[in-house]
């Protein structure tokens, strides 16, 4: 069995997708933005960290991510290419910037403004692991949206139901690191370890991140379940 997939934007015909597992891992790359795309949602909280881990200089530590942020959005631009994941950089470092400027007017010592650089952070991962988690328990798992998010009809991924159990397994994997973050960093942060914050940001960041997309990688790589003939994605 076969599904049709639409043209590409840049004319030719690309090959259907013979089974769920091939289509879901065709169209999470594109909605992901690719290697590129993860690499520069994960560089400005990197620069952030070590630069805080090495001069303990919360100025120059927020100013070296932003800025490298703008060159990597300005790279973007001149190049035409889409610059959603460095703009989704860009807000959250930006978000980070506003919880330090908080402490710091509320006279929180140099420790207390690092601290609260993290404090959004432990915030998103709460709040995507109770948002993914509810999604899959409504039956409408998170990973169906960003595949859905490329077709004419957003919903259309739902009539296929080896589609939804497959996302819904890809989205308790998203679930996990965001659980393993809270369950390491949280003590860290109650317990003012703005240095193991910093470590543990890196650490359970990208390497984190990477397990995580090997995981549904290798999910993906196993192509057994076929595809409805009138799933149209």
């Amino acid at each position: 069995m076969t599904a049709e997939v639409p043209e590409p934007l840049g004319g030719g015909r690309e090959r259907a997708a013979a089974t769920v597992e091939e289509l879901v891992r065709t169209k999470l790359a594109e909605a992901l933005g690719g290697g590129r795309g993860v690499v520069e949602s994960a560089v400005p909280t990197i620069v952030f960290t070590i630069t805080w881990l090495t001069t303990k200089d919360m100025r120059l530590s927020l100013t070296s991510s932003i800025g490298l942020t703008v060159v990597l959005l300005l790279v973007r631009l001149a190049q035409r290419s889409n610059p959603q994941f460095v703009l989704n950089a860009l807000v959250g470092i930006g978000i980070g910037a506003l919880f330090a400027y908080r402490a710091s007017q509320s006279g929180g010592s140099e420790e207390d403004v690092a601290r609260a650089v993290f404090t959004p952070g432990l915030l998103i991962n709460g709040g995507i692991a109770l948002l993914m988690t509810l999604t899959i328990v409504v039956g409408w798992p998170l990973v169906g949206f960003l595949i859905g998010s490329l077709a004419a009809d957003p919903t259309e991924w739902h009539r296929d139901k080896g589609v939804v159990r497959l996302s819904s397994q890809l989205t308790w994997v998203l679930v996990a690191p965001c659980l393993i973050r809270l369950a390491v960093q949280l003590p860290l942060w109650l317990d003012h370890q703005i240095a193991l914050l910093g470590v543990t940001k890196i650490a359970l960041g990208w390497p984190l991140q990477l397990a995580t997309f090997a995981v549904m990688a290798w999910m993906l790589s196993r192509n057994r379940t076929p595809l409805e003939d009138d799933t149209v994605l």
